[in-house]
């Protein structure tokens, strides 16, 4: 017989430990294996140890109330509107001058011939030419005197001379005739009415004048059928009031940005970079890469009577366009995950817009440099290779997109629910879908909706009624990065550096609408228990 529990408090009563039953042992197994997963819970849970909590640079957009959003937002919408309104106010992008057949005929001895509209020759002197036309493209018009209704694609090849007149009067051969080639055209009509065809394209100017002689090849069959009534040149290029008015925005932007870029780096100097979020280190490449996009070197232009400024534009631009894809695409996954590194995190994202940035640097410079070799180059005639092109960017394109909206639902998923992630996730979609929005409205407005069929490269057969379109999507991009930077930047509430660098925890390190400064502890302190359990077992904080 076991013998019984002595009383050793005084209390009058005592307890009795058992010591064993299968029971009270599993019971104590499954308590520890609880404990054990406490332990690993923390890590797992989306707290203060999960993946997506970063040490980072207070943002402002953690201490912005509704209505500061709602001020953010209008300004960037006025910015944009009064942008769009100096656009409709200036003047039209290009100017066109038009000349007949007929005029080009009158007083020649080929003006009573019967075929001379199915092959020419048609000599003309273009309009004088300055230093802000910049580029020259003359288009052909033909009219028949067919009224059936029905639509005819006639394919036939020009030959063009081009002469260009010195300060001397003189004439200098540009393209002569020995050089020539017979370009394939293609003459698409719906009853009377021909559709316009670019004859040829000068991506520089070199001489004020130029004489181009234009001939027909292979129209003597049609000539006959449809009879060509008549046939309308046009000089086609940019106007000189709105090359002013590029050169002046063109800087007034490139400035701003200078002083966005100054002031962006003025308020993060004195965080480490390695303390930057994710977005603050992206605007740090994006802003640089605005002021590229601005072109500091676009003066040049009018300076160098080179395709080589030209070219460099249009690269730069290209670049800056593809490392806001990039931005998009990194974002919406750094903000799952914190370990990013390059093969991993990068690797895939480069895979899917490098495509897109070499097809528009192919573009950019296939056309620029067959042109330089002869000006009646197009990309319709080289078919193959164009249409390979074309569709490498349409799967090159699908991939992104399909990308982008894997990363965007996942984000959504995951973080929505967890306070000032919503707020990330849902500034950047509001402003990046405005932002594509309007970028393919601007798009199929200045192309047309056979972008996505014919007209890959943009072609100046299109009039311009005004400068809305250029004022409008540099606008939208500049006031874009702006908007971005600011709301990203640090908070001046939170300037000192030991109060701004916190760990990335809407529970921990966001300020909910409070004044006042509070210190956060190390890691290590905020996983200390609030009693000790050394020394006497006094408490190393006070009790109320």
């Amino acid at each position: 017989m076991a013998k019984p529990p002595t009383d050793t408090s005084g209390l009058g009563y005592a307890y009795h430990l058992p010591s064993g039953g299968i029971l009270l042992r599993l019971k104590n197994s499954l308590s520890q294996f609880s404990d054990l997963f406490s332990e690993f819970n923390k890590y797992i849970s989306p707290a203060f140890f999960h993946d997506r909590c970063e040490r980072s640079v207070h943002m402002r957009m953690y201490s912005m109330h509704k209505r500061e959003f709602v001020m953010v937002f209008l300004g960037f919408f006025t910015c944009f509107g009064l942008g769009i309104i100096i656009g409709l106010t200036g003047p039209p992008i290009t100017t066109t001058e038009s000349l007949t057949a007929q005029q080009i005929l009158a007083n020649t001895t080929l003006a009573q011939s019967k075929t001379v509209l199915a092959t020419g020759p048609f000599a003309m002197k273009s309009p004088l030419m300055t230093t802000y036309s910049q580029q020259l493209w003359l288009i052909a018009k033909l009219v028949t005197d067919n009224n059936d209704d029905e639509r005819y694609d006639k394919s036939f090849q020009i030959s063009v001379s081009i002469d260009g007149i010195s300060d001397q009067h003189k004439p200098l051969s540009v393209l002569g005739a020995g050089m020539a080639h017979n370009r394939t055209r293609h003459l698409v009509c719906v009853r009377n009415d021909c559709e316009e065809f670019t004859v040829m394209h000068l991506g520089f100017l070199d001489y004020a004048h130029y004489i181009i002689t234009v001939r027909f090849l292979g129209l003597e069959s049609f000539h006959q059928k449809y009879n060509i009534r008549s046939i309308t040149f046009y000089f086609k290029t940019y106007s000189a009031e709105f090359t002013q008015i590029e050169i002046w925005f063109r800087f007034i932007f490139l400035l701003f940005t200078f002083i966005v870029i100054c002031w962006y780096a003025h308020t993060l100097r004195k965080y480490p970079v390695y303390d930057w979020s994710i977005e603050q280190k992206w605007i740090s490449v994006l802003l640089p890469l605005l002021l590229l996009y601005d072109n500091p070197f676009f003066p040049l232009i009018f300076l160098m009577n080179s395709w080589l400024p030209g070219m460099l534009d249009a690269i730069l631009q290209a670049t800056f366009l593809c490392a806001l894809l990039m931005f998009w695409l990194c974002i919406y996954h750094g903000l799952r995950q914190n370990e990013r590194r390059f093969v991993s995190f990068y690797m895939v994202k480069i895979i899917v817009v490098l495509p897109i940035w070499l097809c528009a640097i192919v573009l950019a410079t296939w056309e620029k440099c067959n042109e330089l070799k002869d000006p009646t180059y197009s990309h319709f005639v080289d078919t193959k290779n164009y249409n390979g092109l074309k569709m490498f960017f349409y799967i090159a394109c699908c991939m992104y997109v399909l990308y982008l909206g894997l990363l965007l639902l996942r984000a959504y998923t995951e973080l929505r629910s967890m306070p000032y992630f919503d707020i990330r996730l849902k500034f950047l979609t509001l402003l990046m879908l405005f932002v594509l929005s309007i970028s393919i409205t601007v798009t199929t407005c200045r192309f047309g909706f056979g972008i996505l069929e014919d007209n890959f490269v943009a072609t100046l057969n299109t009039t311009y009624r005004s400068s809305a379109q250029f004022m409008c999507f540099y606008g939208l991009l500049n006031f874009y990065l702006y908007t971005m930077a600011y709301v990203y930047s640090p908070d001046g509430r939170f300037a000192q550096a030991e109060l701004a660098v916190t760990k990335d925890n809407p529970a921990i390190s966001m300020i909910d609408d409070s004044d006042e400064d509070v210190v956060y502890g190390s890691d290590e302190e905020s996983r200390r228990p609030l009693t000790s359990v050394g020394g006497a077992g006094k408490n190393d904080y006070d009790s109320d």
